[in-house]
C-alpha cells in the first residue's frame, strides 16, 4: 500500500463486481411520508462501502501527525440516501478526539505517523426489515515519520467491522452503529476495550509469569540461545499475519481471543518447537495441526502455563528486552487472566515490533501498544 490516504472509486460496473447482489426490503406501515420498499441494490451497497471507508479513514487520518484534513471528516461529503445518523456523527466526532489523544500519547513514547493510507472492502450484507448489516474488512497502513537505521518504515492492520444502516420514513439510509467484529479488537485507531480471555477455574494452581515492566531503555538482556531458528518464526508470522496458513483451522471470531494463540504457536512450530503429544485439556502437552490441537497451543493462558512448565521460555524483566522470536502476552484488564498473544518478528533501536492476530497485524511496536493501553499487564517469555 502507498503512503498515501488512499480511496476506493466505485463507477460503473466496478460497482457490480465489488458489491453485487440485490435485496428488497419489504413495506412501511402505512404514511404518507413513507417510502415503499427502499431497496438495498449494488448502487446502495457501492455507497455503503464507501460511507464505511470514509468512516475508517477519518479515524486513521486522526492519527497521523500535521494532518490538514483531520478536521474535515470524509463523512461530512454524505447526504441524501446514505449517511451517518446525527448521533453516530457525534459518537464518531467523539472517537477522532480521542484518537487525537492517542496521537499525543504516542508521540510522547517516540511515535508519530506522516501518512497513512485505508481502504475498506465489502463482504456481505444482510437485511432484516428496514435494517441493513454490511461486513466490512479494513486494510489500513500507517507509515512512521521517523524511522533510524533498518527500523521498519511502516506498520498495517486488517480489521473486521460490523456496520448497521437503517431506513428512516423516507426510505433514506442512516448509519446507526459500528462494531468491531475482531475477538482482540487491538488495531491502533480504534477505542474498544478488547474482549477478556477467561483461564479455567484451576488458573490460581498454574504456573503464574512474573509481570514485566515497560520502561524504555532496559538493561540489556541479549539472546544467546541457538536452541530454536528464530528468523524461521518471524518470517513465518511475517508470512501469514493476514493470509492465514490453511494446513491450521483459524479461530478468529470463535470464541474469546480468537486466533492470537494459535497463530503464535504455528510460529513457533516454524522456529523448532516439537510437539508434545498427549490429552488435549494437558497444560503439560502441546501439538496443533489441520485437524486436533491442544488447549497449550491455541489458549492464552494454557499456552503460558505450557512454555514455564516446559522451561521452553524465560520470563523478562522489561517488554524492551524482547528480541526476534520472543513472546509478549498481556491482561488487558488486570484480572489476573491474560487475554492476549504476540510475537516479536523484528526489533530496531531498542524496540521490538510485534506481529499478531485478532486484529491482524505486522509490526506493531511495543511503544504504540503500551501507550495505547498503558494501565495493562504484561508479561515476556525469553523463547
Amino acid at each position: 500500500m502507498s503512503g498515501t490516504r488512499r480511496r476506493v472509486t466505485i463507477v460503473g460496473a466496478a460497482a457490480t463486481s465489488v458489491v453485487a447482489g440485490v435485496a428488497l426490503l419489504p413495506n412501511w406501515s402505512a404514511g404518507a411520508a413513507v417510502s415503499d420498499d427502499p431497496t438495498v441494490d449494488a448502487r446502495t451497497k457501492a455507497t455503503f462501502q464507501r460511507l464505511a471507508d470514509a468512516v475508517f479513514t477519518d479515524r486513521t487520518n486522526a492519527l497521523v501527525d500535521g494532518r490538514a484534513d483531520a478536521d474535515k471528516p470524509l463523512t461530512d461529503g454524505f447526504s441524501g440516501d446514505v449517511a451517518l445518523s446525527s448521533g453516530t456523527a457525534r459518537t464518531e466526532d467523539a472517537t477522532r478526539s480521542a484518537l487525537g489523544q492517542r496521537k499525543e500519547k504516542l508521540a510522547r513514547a517516540g511515535e508519530t505517523y506522516r501518512a497513512a493510507g485505508t481502504t475498506v472492502t465489502l463482504n456481505a450484507t444482510r437485511v432484516t426489515g428496514r435494517t441493513a448489516k454490511a461486513e466490512v474488512t479494513e486494510t489500513t497502513t500507517l507509515t512512521y515519520a521517523r524511522t533510524r537505521g533498518d527500523a521498519p518504515k511502516t506498520t498495517g492492520f486488517q480489521a473486521r467491522h460490523e456496520l448497521t444502516f437503517t431506513a428512516d420514513r423516507q426510505g433514506d439510509w442512516r448509519l446507526t452503529g459500528i462494531r468491531d467484529a475482531d475477538q482482540g479488537g487491538l488495531a491502533v485507531n480504534t477505542l474498544s476495550k478488547p474482549a477478556p480471555v477467561k483461564a479455567t477455574a484451576a488458573a490460581d494452581t498454574m504456573p503464574n509469569a512474573p509481570r514485566a515492566a515497560t520502561t524504555r531503555n532496559p538493561a540489556a538482556a541479549p539472546k544467546t540461545s541457538t536452541t530454536y531458528d528464530y528468523k524461521a518464526m518471524a518470517a513465518y508470522a511475517e508470512k501469514h499475519w493476514n493470509a492465514y496458513n490453511k494446513d491450521y483451522p483459524d479461530f478468529s471470531g470463535r470464541g474469546a481471543g480468537g486466533d492470537c494463540t494459535n497463530f503464535v504457536s504455528q510460529s513457533l512450530k516454524a522456529g523448532g518447537w516439537k510437539h508434545v503429544p498427549g490429552y488435549v485439556y494437558d497444560y503439560t502437552r502441546w501439538f496443533g495441526n489441520a485437524d486436533i490441537q491442544s488447549h497449550s497451543f491455541i489458549g492464552v493462558n494454557e499456552w503460558s502455563w505450557f512454555a514455564q512448565n516446559s522451561k521452553r521460555t524465560q520470563p523478562l524483566a522489561n517488554v524492551y528486552q524482547l528480541e526476534v522470536g520472543d513472546v509478549l502476552q498481556v491482561d488487558f484488564d488486570k484480572d489476573g487472566s491474560k487475554d492476549h498473544t504476540m510475537i516479536v518478528t523484528y526489533k530496531s533501536g531498542g524496540v521490538p515490533y510485534l506481529t499478531y492476530h485478532s486484529n491482524n497485524t505486522l509490526r506493531r511496536s511495543v511503544a504504540s501498544l503500551v501507550a495505547s493501553y498503558p494501565n495493562a499487564y504484561y508479561y515476556a517469555y525469553r523463547t
